[in-house]
């Protein structure tokens, strides 16, 4: 968690030298014109977009491309790998003193959830730079690694019979794995959110306070990767919930019994399964499905902070 924290703060740096760059480019603005409007008067020419163009490859040019090389982002990266690492090490030595893999109670699948959702981002990175989410990333995982330090931890404990299964391997860390990508698309859809409103308040000078969000890309295409994303983690929810009821049926003996948690991993595909279906066929684009998908990660955390903890059943594997 240390080093998680000193990621979030070189990532928060990164966010501050970003709006003090577009800060600056914009300030250079007035006298852009100026210079631009003599130029005009002393050429007789009457071209009017030039100086907006011309304001906008600097933001993009001293704002955006320095972001490549940037010491803070390349240290943020670099400590969120050193932390993986160790958070790897750790849900191993776990795994190892339990004699098991380390997800039977709610401390264990909340190390092996943040440790997915890390591995999520880091994957990721190396298709699409998205290091300007590493605040939100490393941020989150400190808070769930912090409640369940506190709330959740156990002593390392035998599994009960009904654990005692193949299936615990396979369901769970794909219900983890899918969580991971819908973290990342939750994280995007709400900078999203943040980008359109810079968007709607480009004209008013209140567009200052999320200034920081023009060096990053525009709400489509924050939309479009989210939409990507969290593609892949319906496709890994839509197994855990068919393993589940193969699992059920071999513990139970029956696939479907409405117990809560059930439930509510139905749900929870259920409106992933209306996020994506209204934006393919529906057209919902923009504000709507960004607030979809950030539902849909607010019924996973109500999933796994208060269904496991408050809602008795047949899956009552907290272990608190």
């Amino acid at each position: 968690m240390a080093v998680y924290a000193l990621a979030f703060i070189a990532f928060s740096f990164d966010l501050a030298k970003r709006s003090a760059a577009v800060t600056s480019a914009t300030a250079a603005g007035p006298s852009e014109r100026r210079a631009e409007s003599a130029r005009r008067e002393a050429a007789g020419s009457a071209g009017g977009t030039t100086t907006l163009t011309r304001i906008s490859a600097r933001i993009a040019n001293d704002a955006v491309t320095p972001y490549g090389r940037s010491a803070s982002l390349r240290v943020g990266v670099s400590l969120t790998v050193l932390a993986w690492l160790i958070h790897l090490v750790s849900a191993v030595l776990r795994g190892v003193a339990a004699e098991r893999v380390p997800w039977a109670n709610m401390y264990e699948f909340a190390m092996t959830g943040t440790l997915l959702i890390v591995s999520v981002f880091l994957i990721v990175l190396t298709r699409a730079d998205l290091r300007f989410l590493g605040t939100f990333v490393t941020g989150m995982v400190l808070v769930l690694l912090g409640i369940a330090a506190l709330r959740f931890y156990v002593e390392v404990a035998p599994l009960p019979p009904a654990l005692q299964s193949a299936w615990l391997v396979i369901h769970v860390f794909v219900a983890s794995l899918g969580t991971g990508f819908f973290a990342l698309g939750f994280a995007l859809s709400t900078v999203q959110l943040l980008q359109v409103r810079r968007e709607s308040l480009l004209a008013s000078a209140k567009a200052g306070r999320l200034r920081f969000l023009a060096t990053l890309p525009s709400a489509a295409t924050l939309e479009n990767l989210a939409y990507r994303v969290t593609i892949i983690g319906f496709i890994l929810w839509t197994f855990t919930l068919m393993a589940g009821s193969i699992w059920a049926e071999q513990a139970w003996g029956r696939y479907w019994g409405w117990d809560t948690k059930e439930v509510w991993t139905f749900i929870i595909w259920t409106i992933y399964a209306g996020y994506i279906h209204a934006r393919a066929t529906r057209g919902w684009r923009g504000s709507r499905s960004a607030w979809l998908s950030i539902i849909g990660f607010g019924a996973v955390m109500f999933n796994f902070g208060i269904v496991n903890v408050f809602f008795k059943g047949l899956h009552a594997y907290s272990g608190l």
